[in-house]
């Protein structure tokens, strides 16, 4: 079997970074000594500067995912978009790392409830203690209200790289 392609993810990665915390200036290096299949760069990447050092750390390419979801032709509601613009790196945090599930979140008031709970229960967190919390659904209810606030929505370290609401057109255009 095997892959065709693999995608290794930074620690500044939105979503789930894994639990090793390693950042992309060593890992895409890794990626360059031990992979013998294509691979890109995820985690962290926003700008033109970025996709280069990727390059010459031996990646093939880029994903940019919180990047794009700050697009016009995103249909992630404005105050999501116009959240992350206002955001700096440091507004994401990372929860369920307790139950190694590690993800990265934008920093809001559900984010600040789940680590409030995951604080006070310690070693007996249980992934139940915060599970109407993190769900899907109510993710989705937060999005259908246009409540930035109202659930959790990942984003990567990137997001303070973010000034503006571009079209996807501007951002590969200033990509390359």
């Amino acid at each position: 079997m095997g892959v065709d392609i693999v995608s290794l993810d930074g620690f500044e990665c939105a979503g789930h970074p894994g639990e090793e915390d390693v950042g992309n200036f060593v890992l895409q290096a890794r990626g360059c000594q031990e992979l013998a299949v294509p691979y890109v760069c995820s985690g962290g990447v926003a700008s033109g500067v970025q996709l280069a050092a990727a390059l010459a750390l031996g990646a093939d390419g880029v994903n940019c995912g919180t990047l794009f979801c700050a697009t016009q032709e995103c249909n992630w509601p404005q105050s999501f978009k116009d959240r992350m613009v206002q955001s700096k790196e440091t507004d994401t945090v990372l929860m369920l790392r307790r139950l190694n599930n590690t993800c990265r979140v934008i920093r809001n008031d559900v984010s600040a409830e789940v680590e409030e709970i995951e604080s006070k229960k310690g070693e007996d967190f249980q992934i139940s203690d915060v599970m109407p919390l993190v769900n899907g659904k109510r993710g989705r209810e937060a999005e259908a209200k246009c409540d930035p606030d109202g659930g959790i929505w990942s984003a990567g370290q990137s997001v303070g790289l973010i000034k503006d609401i571009p079209t996807v057109k501007k951002v590969v255009d200033d990509m390359v």
